[in-house]
């Protein structure tokens, strides 16, 4: 499979991508997946850690925007609160939040003995989006070791995207979607910083999508309601405070937004965004911290980056997605394929 640059679906921007078009373009920033496959089974665990090293412990800074909020994730709320982060975030199906919980839960108590009881309880971190047009999501079959195994095959290279992980079972606007990722380098000043942008796409209405060139691609299915959902992920090392990576985080809807999403009463369209900048000690040695924050004048690059990060990291979990079956024999087509029968005039 092509990613969305690769067959030609990117414009020329005034922005580029990083050297691997990627969330891990961001130093220290990795990814792992965890696929399943069995009898009506085809989900699973995507993990994207901040660093490698004890995230209870190193909190990194972070803000989540709520564009609508039909869903059933994790942690959301102290983040929204406190603006940082203490465990990996995990993506995964809607019934699969709990056991990757309990699975967040476990490594920082094995990391961290006092948890919950000489210090604070931890804020474990998942996102979902519904599978459950192609996996059996009763079935439940995410487990917590399928939640470690995803955390443990995290790496910093290339990031396996379309039909991996959490993004095995799920459609976008009537095609196979799944798990889609790209960065922009941006200079500020005489500085460079890299922001990478990860997304679970389960979302759009089938016949809505609107591709940069303005073709509008059919997948020859019903129009029904909008009910899917889009988790985005946002990594930048650029040093922002959680008021300015939340406004960051809302152009991540200006991407949707060129796809021709328009945030339907069923869906469940959330955005994380965090600093691996000016991290936060669980454990100050001193009441006050000093940390760098960039000047409001020159944060437009960071939200034009993270508009064209989110409306092409949609595209590449389209264009890397192979056609598949529904449980209901319905089969949801590969975009790439529609290419392939309507080139380009």
């Amino acid at each position: 499979m092509k990613t969305a640059r690769e067959l030609g679906l990117i414009p020329q921007g005034r922005l580029e991508p990083g050297p691997g078009n990627a969330i891990t373009d961001v130093a220290g920033v990795s990814v792992g997946h965890r696929s399943l496959r069995g009898e009506g089974i085809f989900t699973g665990v995507t993990a994207i850690l901040p660093h490698t090293g004890d995230i209870f412990r190193v909190k990194p800074r972070a803000a989540v925007e709520v564009i609508n909020g039909f869903g059933k994730s994790a942690g959301l709320m102290q983040v929204a609160e406190l603006g940082t982060i203490e465990t990996p975030i995990l993506l995964t199906n809607t019934f699969g939040v709990a056991a990757c919980t309990e699975a967040l839960i476990r490594r920082a108590i094995a990391a961290n003995p006092a948890i919950g009881r000489k210090t604070s309880t931890v804020n474990a971190l998942v996102c979902e989006c519904n599978d459950g047009s192609i996996n059996d999501i009763q079935a439940m079959a995410v487990t917590s070791a399928d939640a470690d195994a995803a955390i443990e095959a995290a790496s910093t290279g290339a990031v396996e995207q379309g039909a991996a992980g959490a993004g095995s079972g799920m459609t976008a606007f009537g095609f196979k979607a799944g798990i889609g990722t790209a960065s922009r380098l941006m200079r500020i000043g005489k500085r460079d910083f890299t922001l990478g942008t990860l997304v679970l796409a389960n979302f759009g209405a089938a016949g809505d999508l609107v591709l940069p060139d303005g073709r509008r691609p059919d997948p020859r299915a019903p129009a029904n309601p909008e009910r899917g959902s889009v988790i985005i992920v946002m990594a930048t090392d650029l040093p922002l405070s959680d008021r300015q990576l939340q406004r960051v985080a809302r152009r991540g809807g200006a991407g949707l937004a060129r796809l021709g999403a328009f945030w339907g009463h069923g869906s469940g369209d959330v955005v994380l965004c965090f600093t691996t900048a000016d991290p936060v000690e669980h454990a100050p040695s001193t009441p006050f911290a000093t940390q760098e924050r960039l000047a409001d004048d020159h944060i437009d690059i960071a939200f034009r980056a993270a508009a064209e990060t989110t409306q092409e990291a949609v595209l590449n979990a389209l264009c890397m997605a192979p056609a598949i079956p529904a449980r209901n024999g319905r089969v949801y087509p590969a975009l790439a394929d529609w290419l392939k029968e309507n080139p380009t005039p």
